[in-house]
C-alpha cells in the first residue's frame, strides 16, 4: 500500500508538501499540486483516516446506541440522525442494545474504545452500567435522545409527551367521547408516565373520571397493544375510544378490534402517537400525534457538534413541541 512518502518521492516533493496538498492546509503552486494529484493517481495512494484522526484529535465519527424494537419510530430516527451525520461530514457507528443491560455495557466500551467524538443515546436499560463505564470515560460528549439514561452530564432532546398526552385525550373529549382508555407503554420509562399524566390532566379538565380499569400497561410494541385492547374488550363496559400509547401499539389495537369483529372508528376510536410512516397507510388512516422527528435528530446532532467543537455552558434540556395529526380513525359522538 502506497504511503505519503512513496507519492512524495514520485512527485520530487516533500512529505510536508503532500500533507498540505492532500488535507488543503497550505497554498501550494498549481504545477506541483498537479504534480501530487498525478502521483497520488498512479500510486492509488489513499489518506489514512486513523493517522489524521491521531493528528487532529477526531474521527468525525459519532456513536448512537439504539434499543432493538419492531417499532418503525426507532428505524425511523436512526435514518434521520444518519443523514444529518453525513450533511455534516460524520460518520454514524450504531449499536443495538438487544434490551440487555450487558450489552449496554459492552457496546459503550467498544464505541469509547474506538474514539468516537461523540455519543447518541435512545435506550433505557443499564442506567446503573452505563453510570459505571462513563464514569471511565468522563469527557465524551453525550446527548439523550428521550430515552436514555438520566445522566446529569448530557445534554436532552426530550418530546414533551405530557402535552401529546394531553392533546391526544381531549381530542377524543371534543369528539364527544366520555369513556376512554389508554394503553400505555412501560411505566418505567419516562414517555410512557408523561403520556399518562397528559391522559389524566385532559380528563380532570373535562371533569371526568380516572378510571383504573380504563389504564392498561402495555409495552409500546404490537403484542402489547393486541393484549392491551382484549383486556379493555373484556370490561362490563368497554371504552369508545382508545388512547394508544405509541402507533405501533394502535396498529396492535387494531388487530384486536378486527379479530373481536369491531370496526374503527365505528364501534371504537383509536389515537395513536409518534407518526409513524405506516400511521397513514392503516385502513382507516391513524389519528396520531406527531413527534417533530426531523427537528429532534438535527437538534440532537447538532448540538452534540457543539459540544465536541467546545462548547462548555450547562447541560441543555430542549422540548420538542408535539401536534395533532387528524385523520379517520376517530369518529364524533352526538
Amino acid at each position: 500500500m502506497a504511503t505519503m512518502k512513496d507519492v512524495a518521492r514520485l512527485a520530487g516533493v516533500s512529505t510536508s508538501t503532500v500533507s498540505h496538498v492532500v488535507n488543503s492546509t497550505r497554498f501550494v503552486s498549481d504545477e506541483i499540486r498537479e504534480r501530487i494529484l498525478k502521483a497520488v493517481a498512479e500510486l492509488n495512494y489513499s489518506p489514512s483516516a486513523l493517522a489524521r484522526s491521531l493528528k487532529i484529535n477526531q474521527t468525525r465519527t459519532l456513536g448512537m446506541m439504539v434499543t432493538t424494537s419492531n417499532n418503525p419510530f426507532f428505524a425511523e430516527v436512526v435514518a434521520g440522525v444518519e443523514r444529518i451525520c453525513y450533511q455534516r461530514g460524520y460518520t454514524l457507528v450504531l449499536c443495538n442494545t438487544e434490551g440487555d443491560p450487558e450489552r449496554l455495557r459492552h457496546n459503550l466500551e467498544v464505541l469509547l474504545q474506538k474514539r468516537i467524538d461523540g455519543l447518541l443515546l435512545m435506550c433505557t436499560e443499564g442506567r446503573s452500567a452505563s453510570a459505571e463505564v462513563f464514569g471511565r470515560h468522563p469527557a465524551v460528549p453525550t446527548v439523550v435522545m428521550d430515552w436514555g439514561p438520566l445522566n446529569s452530564q448530557a445534554d436532552r432532546i426530550q418530546d414533551n409527551s405530557a402535552l401529546g398526552g394531553y392533546l391526544a385525550t381531549r381530542h377524543l373529549i371534543e369528539q364527544g367521547h366520555r369513556r376512554i382508555g389508554l394503553i400505555s407503554g412501560p411505566i418505567d420509562k419516562l414517555p410512557a408516565q408523561s403520556r399518562q399524566e397528559g391522559y389524566r390532566r385532559a380528563l380532570t379538565e373535562a371533569g371526568l373520571p380516572y378510571r383504573q380499569d380504563y389504564v392498561v400497561t402495555g409495552d409500546f410494541e404490537f403484542a402489547g397493544g393486541i393484549s392491551g385492547m382484549q383486556q379493555l374488550l373484556a370490561l362490563p363496559e368497554p371504552p369508545t375510544a382508545v388512547f394508544a400509547g405509541n402507533d405501533v401499539s394502535a396498529v396492535g389495537v387494531y388487530q384486536a378490534l378486527y379479530r373481536a369483529g369491531l370496526r374503527v372508528p365505528q364501534d371504537i376510536s383509536v389515537i395513536g402517537y409518534d407518526d409513524i410512516e405506516l400511521a397513514r397507510y392503516l385502513t382507516p388512516p391513524l389519528t396520531t400525534i406527531h413527534q417533530p422527528q426531523e427537528e429532534l435528530c438535527r437538534q440532537a446532532v447538532d448540538i452534540l457538534l457543539d459540544r465536541i467543537q467546545g462548547a462548555d455552558d450547562a447541560p441543555r434540556l430542549i422540548s420538542l413541541e408535539p401536534t395533532l395529526i387528524r385523520r379517520e380513525s376517530v369518529s364524533h359522538l352526538e
